[in-house]
């Protein structure tokens, strides 16, 4: 396992100069990924796409983006960022007014301003409270009522990382004749995500964090039985069936996820999105979940000892890559900041709390060093 290991971390050059343990934030892109970038622009340089494998490489990365949520490619296209794919929800679903959407307080602000911007449609945004750094499930169901149209929620907290029972979500939204919507990219490339049996009718995430691809791009997922009636809120001609090749333009959009495309794609953050992706699912999802769960459980036991506060709910439906931790004796940004300085280990703080989320070619090692940086409290 060991040499797996390090042949592991020789596709993310950045263990050469950090300790880098802030994938919930802004993760540094996997050799592949990079390579790939490279490969593009030169060609870009040299053969302005005469070969035309850019675009066809598009339509494999979507097959490798629909293999990682368990859907159909038919189901799925590329997004800029998260919430590019949030606004196609929020401005597509057929709205009546006195329609409402229930959240959490916890969401980060990208899965909040899409629905309070319905407001001036008359569709009201139910925020659920958290309890202890968790939102309680029954609280969730209390907030549905007969004129709910959709639930709004992140599978992993950006904060404290508290992971959502998606599966028995789901089902309570089936239950009730809602929608399901996940913002879905602090999950994404550690934890494994269905959308069928989850029954999760949309999906977005940027591929900026787990999926260690560049920033820029991301993924969307809508259920077949519902991509006729999500309005394309963007169209343009990548919607249409027939381009740009008609004589005279006719509306006629895509029968699969395409629709919800507009102009020129990507290429470049597609093909690199490609790359990693093709490297976590050779690694094996399972096998990422292992790892970034042996770090984090290593991680908040060393913390606990040095008498830090651990906010991370760890129960085994409950945890996630996200390990938040704080302590009233010590000034936590500023013990950021000289982590970084002096021994090149890279946290956030978010909320007033250090935040660490080691990912799967991380080692023991690096684990330690950070609890043999951090002062006792």
């Amino acid at each position: 396992m060991e040499s797996e290991i390090e042949k592991l971390r020789e596709q993310f050059p950045i263990t050469r100069n950090f300790n880098f343990q802030n994938h919930a934030a802004v993760a540094p892109i996997s050799r592949p990924a990079a390579e790939a970038l490279c490969g593009y622009a030169k060609e870009l340089c040299e053969t302005a796409y005469l070969s035309g494998a850019y675009y066809r490489a598009a339509d494999r990365v979507r097959q490798q983006a629909a293999r990682l949520i368990h859907a159909d490619p038919a189901e799925v296209t590329f997004i800029k960022n998260t919430c590019e794919g949030i606004n196609y929800v929020a401005n597509g679903v057929p709205w009546l007014t006195g329609d409402n959407i229930v959240s959490t307080t916890m969401e980060f602000h990208a899965n909040v301003y899409p629905w309070m911007n319905l407001e001036s449609r008359g569709v009201t945004l139910k925020r659920v409270p958290e309890e202890g750094g968790r939102v309680p499930f029954d609280r969730i169901a209390a907030a549905i009522d007969k004129r709910t149209r959709l639930v709004a929620v992140s599978a992993v907290q950006w904060s404290n990382g508290f992971r959502m029972d998606l599966a028995r979500l789901g089902e309570l939204c089936i239950e009730k004749g809602v929608l399901l919507f996940v913002d879905a990219i602090q999950a994404l490339g550690v934890h494994r995500i269905d959308v069928k049996s989850m029954h999760i009718d949309f999906l977005a995430a940027g591929g900026h964090k787990w999926l260690v691809a560049p920033e820029g791009i991301g993924i969307f997922y809508c259920s077949r039985e519902l991509i006729g009636h999500l309005r394309p809120s963007e169209p343009g001609y990548l919607s249409m069936k027939h381009g740009y090749d008609a004589v005279e333009p006719k509306f006629d959009l895509h029968d699969d996820a395409r629709r919800f495309d507009s102009g020129v794609y990507n290429l470049a953050g597609i093909c690199a999105l490609g790359a990693s992706l093709k490297l976590l699912l050779d690694f094996g999802i399972d096998n990422i979940l292992y790892r970034v769960k042996e770090n984090t459980d290593l991680l908040v036991e060393g913390l606990r000892r040095k008498g830090w506060t651990v906010h991370s709910p760890r129960t085994p439906s409950e945890w996630s890559g996200i390990v938040s931790f704080s302590s009233e004796k010590h000034d936590n940004d500023a013990l950021r900041k000289h982590l970084r300085s002096e021994f090149k280990i890279i946290l956030a703080t978010r909320l007033g709390r250090l935040r660490a989320s080691p990912h799967f070619y991380n080692t023991r090692e690096e684990i330690q060093q950070v609890l043999d940086a951090l002062p006792a409290c």
